[in-house]
């Protein structure tokens, strides 16, 4: 049977973040089911520094993701003087990672979001998510090749344009996808007690039909 779940988001989405541990359940409840992730794209192109009022708008924001999920997150007063909130970079590495390895794309997402809210690392920087591409296990000079290559550029605006064709632009979203057709799991943040009821009932239909 062809069946998979399809995970839309964006690793510099603070609700993405929250999510991890739900779709880390998630997983560990259902090891056979394919999780496929596709860069929704939050903020992708921009370039001009935060504001002071960005950042305390972004404040609260994150306190609330925090309260809710019990994720930790450090305050946007941490990130470097001058931070641009571009989060196209940090899309194309997971479109890169998932070219070069699916396997550890997820590892590397979790990854990227522990050093940017946690951390507050720099993670729009090609250095650095080279440097994180390597904890997680890829080639440091393969994943930094392919980083800066034409065609990554190309597949994460393909990424972009598939998530707005279906009318996403929330995240996290969480799809399945059985033989071609999508059910909605999630738009926005649910915990994993408000997801796995329905996940389970999704799942024994389609092992009903085969």
């Amino acid at each position: 049977m062809s069946q998979r779940l399809i995970y839309v988001m964006d690793p510099m989405c603070s609700w993405c973040w929250g999510f991890a541990p739900v779709i880390d359940a998630i997983q560990q409840a259902f090891p056979n089911l394919p999780l496929h992730l596709v860069a929704g794209g939050l903020r992708p192109g921009v370039t001009d520094p935060m504001a002071d009022s960005a950042r305390q708008a972004l404040a609260e924001h994150w306190r609330a993701v925090k309260a809710n999920t019990g994720q930790p997150l450090l305050t946007p007063d941490a990130l470097p003087a001058g931070f641009i909130y571009n989060t196209e970079p940090v899309c194309r590495a997971l479109v890169v990672a998932r070219e070069l390895n699916v396997d550890r794309v997820w590892e590397l997402v979790r990854i990227i979001q522990y050093a940017f809210y946690a951390q507050a690392q720099d993670v729009t920087q090609c250095t650095v998510l080279a440097d994180l591409a390597e904890q997680a296990g890829y080639s440091r000079g393969r994943f930094s090749k392919a980083f800066v290559a034409e065609v990554a550029q190309t597949a994460v605006a393909a990424d972009f344009t598939w998530a707005a064709n279906l009318g996403i632009s929330g995240f996290p979203t969480l799809l399945a996808e059985r033989h071609g057709m999508l059910a909605l799991l999630s738009q926005g943040y649910q915990s994993a007690d408000g997801i796995m009821p329905l996940l389970q009932r999704w799942v024994e239909a389609g092992e009903q039909r085969a």
